[in-house]
């Protein structure tokens, strides 16, 4: 169901606040692009919406790969990064080995955007947009996002591996690794609420659904049963909201409500005693007004969007999105497009292929 047109008002003006004080902190305007690239915007939508079409979890996989590039070290597309003999990155880190999704993805954009615009349109501000339209392609709100970052030149997987948030997590846990980042309760709650679309695999819920105790009887045993066997089937996946895990909406609060999650993180924002409540009311709020989530969802991704932003002379455009660092890239990215194009003939094929790159890994 599409958003109508009084959700999308009071949406507009709960980001409307976020973006106006965070263009002031950190030079990122939603502009950045209209006189140097245009058409960033309908690239990384088109191209968001051919992979959403070619597979629906595609837009949960990439609102995720957002959030686990953010929390660490903030929105530096640090996450695409290989490891080099200078760092070991991030992509390898426990919670993303085998489990963050979606880099060709990124990918296509990149190659799309470098044949339109060369050298212009940072990886962070692709994922950031990307994030934006996969949730309203899969049913949820719209909002303005703030552009001007600029790409990580390093990355580290200790980061990684202490700045996100375990599926296990309590609720003390996460409301200290938010408040870390600048993000409140309001924050946590809403932006947990991005698990009413994706899946999660065996291994992430299955203590929840045989130990834990606050956990709906019938539904654990459903899991067990379908799901997640004692042993093996780590693999096996979930959804993780049952009523409909390719919409976008805020059915996840009512399933909240029901004690039927699939994290023990999830659940602990309601019901759990901690915090003294002020996760419980808030998905209560959300439960009951699909409004209220989406402006509050779509306000705490603004501010997630634009954590420890780079920007300015800080970071670089990498010219394809897991560019390592080399003489090529410090000497080419402190060029003008012009200037690049201009010494790129002059090169030979090999340092040519070296500066275009290829967009995929192999």
């Amino acid at each position: 169901m599409g958003w109508s047109s009084s959700r999308a008002m009071l949406v507009a003006r709960a980001v409307a606040l976020a973006v106006v004080f965070l263009a002031a902190e950190a030079q990122l305007s939603p502009g950045y692009y209209n006189a140097t690239c245009p058409g960033v915007v309908s690239i990384v939508r088109r191209g968001m919406a051919q992979a959403v079409q070619k597979e629906s979890r595609m837009g949960a996989s990439i609102l995720r790969l957002f959030f686990h590039d953010c929390f660490v070290n903030g929105c530096d597309a640090s996450i695409l990064l290989d490891d080099t003999a200078n760092f070991t990155g991030e992509k390898n880190a426990g919670p993303n080995a085998n489990s963050v999704r979606g880099y060709e993805v990124i990918d296509a954009i990149k190659a799309q955007l470098e044949a339109s615009c060369k050298a212009t349109v940072s990886c962070a501000d692709i994922i950031t947009l990307a994030a934006r339209d996969a949730v309203n392609l899969l049913g949820g709100p719209n909002w303005t996002v703030p552009l001007g970052l600029r790409d990580a030149r390093t990355t580290s997987q200790s980061a990684a591996n202490t700045n996100l948030p375990p599926p296990g997590a309590s609720l003390a846990s996460l409301l200290s690794m938010f408040s870390a980042k600048g993000l409140d309760a309001r924050d946590l709650t809403a932006l947990s609420g991005a698990h009413t679309v994706g899946w999660a695999r065996c291994s992430t819920f299955r203590t929840h659904i045989y130990n834990d105790t606050g956990v709906n009887a019938t539904f654990a045993s459903q899991l067990r049963t379908k799901s997640c066997p004692t042993t093996g089937g780590d693999g096996n996946l979930a959804p993780l909201e049952l009523q409909a895990p390719n919409t976008f909406d805020n059915a996840y609060f009512t399933d909240l409500l029901s004690r039927r999650v699939l994290l023990r993180s999830d659940q602990e924002l309601f019901g759990s005693g901690a915090g003294n409540g002020t996760t419980d009311a808030f998905v209560r709020a959300y439960a009951a007004n699909a409004t209220t989530f989406a402006a509050d969802f779509a306000a705490a991704m603004v501010r997630l969007g634009n954590l420890s932003p780079l920007t300015g002379k800080n970071g670089e455009i990498k010219h394809h999105r897991n560019e390592k660092e080399s003489k090529y890239n410090t000497r080419f990215t402190r060029l003008n497009p012009d200037q690049k194009n201009a010494q790129l003939a002059g090169h030979t094929p090999l340092l040519r292929a070296a500066e275009m790159g290829a967009y995929y890994d192999g």
